[in-house]
């Protein structure tokens, strides 16, 4: 028998809210496992990995959530506290990146070793680099008046598709971690594939919003 509209309706809500719950857990339960893996303090590399997965696993993957219709943990305040969150949990998101970035350097200065010589190095300083460039963006949603050929609603639709660019290299520079010698030697097997999975379905949610957002403006415009 034919899914009326309501059903149809009601079902994708209901699996967009099962997602997003996912998600949450997905946010947290992964920099969770990194802590164990990683005990920091008990190197200098230690916190390299646990204040990355932070970054961007866990105070991104929020801070973006918080706009969702579904799954914010925020559904019952007003935009204007959703936006104050997102602006402080993408700020402490880009200090942990920073300070993260900064203990892998020196690590490697410490070590004698070659900086940003791979895949997973280059992706993460762009990465870092575009997430700040990300937040000073962010500063003409704050004073649309500074952009006066542009409008707020091209402001936030900028804002928010280059926001989920940042969001994936965040999450490609996650699965590119997950490919490092230190990842491989101390997780294998069916869990190797499980940690992959996490910023791969945190990114599949992220960006059904984005687009859910941007065809919910187009409708609106005509």
């Amino acid at each position: 028998m034919a899914l009326t509209a309501e059903t149809e309706s009601r079902l994708y809500r209901s699996l967009r809210a099962a997602a997003g719950a996912a998600a949450h857990l997905v946010a947290l339960g992964f920099p969770t496992a990194v802590a164990v893996l990683a005990r920091p303090g008990s190197s200098l590399f230690s916190w390299h990995p646990l204040l990355m997965a932070l970054a961007f696993s866990f105070l991104m993957t929020e801070a973006l959530l918080i706009f969702s219709p579904e799954t914010s943990l925020l559904r019952s305040f007003s935009r204007k506290v959703k936006v104050r969150v997102h602006w402080a949990l993408q700020l402490l998101a880009l200090l942990c990146a920073l300070l993260g970035l900064g203990i892998i350097t020196y690590n490697k200065h410490l070590n004698g070793k070659a900086h940003f010589v791979t895949w997973h190095g280059l992706t993460g300083l762009l990465t870092v680099l575009y997430a700040g460039g990300q937040c000073a963006g962010g500063v003409l949603l704050l004073y649309p008046k500074l952009m006066k050929n542009w409008t707020l609603a091209k402001l936030k639709l900028y804002h928010a598709t280059s926001g989920l660019v940042g969001y994936l290299l965040g999450c490609a520079s996650l699965m590119l971690g997950m490919c490092s010698l230190w990842f491989t030697t101390s997780v294998t097997s069916i869990s190797w594939y499980l940690a992959m999975l996490c910023p791969l379905l945190t990114s599949l949610v992220i960006m059904n919003q984005v687009s859910n957002a941007y065809l919910y403006r187009k409708r609106s415009q005509h």
